[in-house]
């Protein structure tokens, strides 16, 4: 969902579908898409929403221009005046990239195809064999709606030939890659885009360690013996930041933190706490995410996921020797603003859920300065500073000039904040407009700082809008259901609500 500025959720932009992303002869793919996704058409050029238990996305589209596709543009590496030179930097440049089925893995993926002179993208797929890479690969990636206009503008054959399904596994030995991919991969690759990562932020914290810590430091490795790399690149996340303020792009340093954060003392910890005998695997998981937790607050961070991120990107920096390193730290990732098509998401993630549980009246207060950012940015806008960066710290005259890493923030919060009430406040027009439960019962919501009164309010709140259904004990279970789930919620979240960085 994109609240975009000089707009709310009942006046949205109106963005142009330019010929660019599909041709004029063939809209039927988009508008498939749209009344797959809730839309009917009223006027020519209307496309409007209808009720339905999940997020509309708004748009309003143009036929595309009379001209078709312009030609491709040149760009002299030596002309100052062309920009970063992102189409010369792309061109024939073979990319190996992880995480790729993920929400911003697939939208790079897919600008990359669209709009660079890209030569083949390894795709690094978890599956059993290469035929089931490849069906994978397919099925989730190609055959997506968000490759639509891709397939429109250069064919399903075109997208097959750049893209090559890797079976492996970030968590593995070598990747758990063959050997004759090890050799092609090796042999090929001039870029490594390393976006795949567990977002789970309360997650167990041996299982997030393994793949945010530990898998980044691997692939590091491997990318040292990668014949022709030029840049490897990493995602991380704006909130591994601490502090007040506005933060800088400063690379993390291992220790440098205000407790001293050292990756080597948490993997002994972890050892020593895989040989306490715990009688099943609920306890295990109760002790090992409590773990995180703890580790998290020491350190200075609100969650496991923020710890395990930034221990990431210390370890990175730390072995990396000469390899030229470029970390991406989005903030709250969220649906596409507008290529290839506005209002795209994969799943039901980031501040959906928040959203989603308002909107079924399960939230009726939140947990959180009601002034402060909710630092949301559109997934494709991160995928084209990825590119820019990309083609930018790529050029080896370049990387070798300059200090390493260079760190990016692609966030919303200092330039085009939206306030926490704000966006509740478009959340309630929204939902009283297109409510996603009937009846609607959605009232304005009530910020907290106190969670002991934050409790008692939705406790209250909650059996007070229930009493017309009855007070059976299915009714109460039900409520108390509904109490705790909002209670848990708002502790996950906790961490964006009361954040102080920008």
């Amino acid at each position: 969902m994109l609240l975009s500025h000089g707009s709310s959720l009942f006046q949205p932009p109106i963005e142009r579908y330019e010929g660019e992303y599909c041709s004029k002869t063939n809209l039927k793919p988009f508008t498939n898409h749209l009344k797959r996704n809730g839309f009917t058409f009223t006027r020519k050029n209307d496309v409007v929403p209808y009720k339905r238990d999940r997020y509309s996305c708004f748009t309003r589209y143009y036929q595309p221009p009379a001209t078709e596709l312009l030609p491709p543009v040149t760009v002299d590496p030596d002309d100052v005046h062309a920009g970063i030179g992102i189409l010369h930097f792309f061109e024939e440049k073979n990319i190996f990239v992880t995480g790729a089925t993920g929400l911003l893995g697939k939208v790079l993926v897919e600008k990359m195809v669209r709009s660079t002179p890209v030569g083949k993208i390894y795709l690094l797929i978890k599956a059993k064999d290469r035929e089931a890479a490849f069906h994978r690969m397919e099925n989730e990636i190609i055959y997506s709606e968000l490759f639509t206009c891709v397939k429109e503008k250069y064919g399903k054959g075109f997208v097959r030939e750049k893209l090559i399904p890797i079976v492996g596994d970030i968590c593995e030995p070598n990747l758990g890659m063959d050997s004759e991919s090890i050799d092609v991969v090796r042999k090929n690759v001039h870029v490594i885009i390393q976006s795949a990562a567990n977002t789970t932020f309360n997650e167990r914290y041996d299982v997030i360690f393994n793949t945010n810590v530990i898998a980044p430091q691997r692939l590091m490795r491997f990318a040292k013996t990668c014949n022709k790399l030029q840049l490897f690149t990493h995602v991380s996340t704006a909130y591994v930041n601490e502090g007040e303020g506005i933060i800088l792009e400063k690379p993390l340093i291992m220790g440098d933190n205000a407790e001293g954060v050292d990756v080597a003392d948490e993997i002994s910890l972890l050892l020593k706490s895989s040989t306490i005998n715990l009688n099943s695997d609920y306890a295990a998981t109760k002790f090992f995410k409590n773990l995180g937790q703890q580790r998290a607050k020491l350190y200075g961070w609100s969650t496991t996921y923020q710890l395990s991120k930034g221990m990431g990107e210390m370890v990175l920096n730390e072995i990396r020797g000469d390899i030229p390193l470029l970390i991406i730290r989005p903030s709250i990732v969220e649906s596409c603003y507008k290529q290839p098509f506005p209002g795209w998401i994969q799943g039901y993630r980031m501040f959906d859920p928040l959203a989603i549980s308002y909107g079924k009246g399960v939230l009726p207060a939140c947990f959180g300065n009601p002034e402060a950012p909710l630092d949301l940015i559109p997934v494709d806008l991160v995928a084209n500073t990825m590119i820019a960066a990309i083609a930018k710290h790529g050029s080896k005259s370049l990387a070798q000039s300059q200090p390493q890493p260079n760190v990016y923030h692609v966030a919303s919060s200092v330039l085009n904040p939206l306030t926490y009430s704000d966006a509740f406040e478009y959340l309630y027009q929204y939902f009283n407009a297109t409510p996603l439960v009937e009846p609607s019962n959605i009232a304005n919501i009530k910020f907290f700082d106190n969670f002991d009164e934050l409790s008692k309010y939705t406790k209250e709140e909650i059996f007070r809008c229930n009493r017309a259904v009855g007070e059976g004990r299915k009714v109460i279970r039900g409520c108390n259901a509904k109490v705790e789930y909002a209670q848990q919620l708002c502790k996950i979240y906790e961490f964006a609500g009361f954040f102080k960085a920008r």
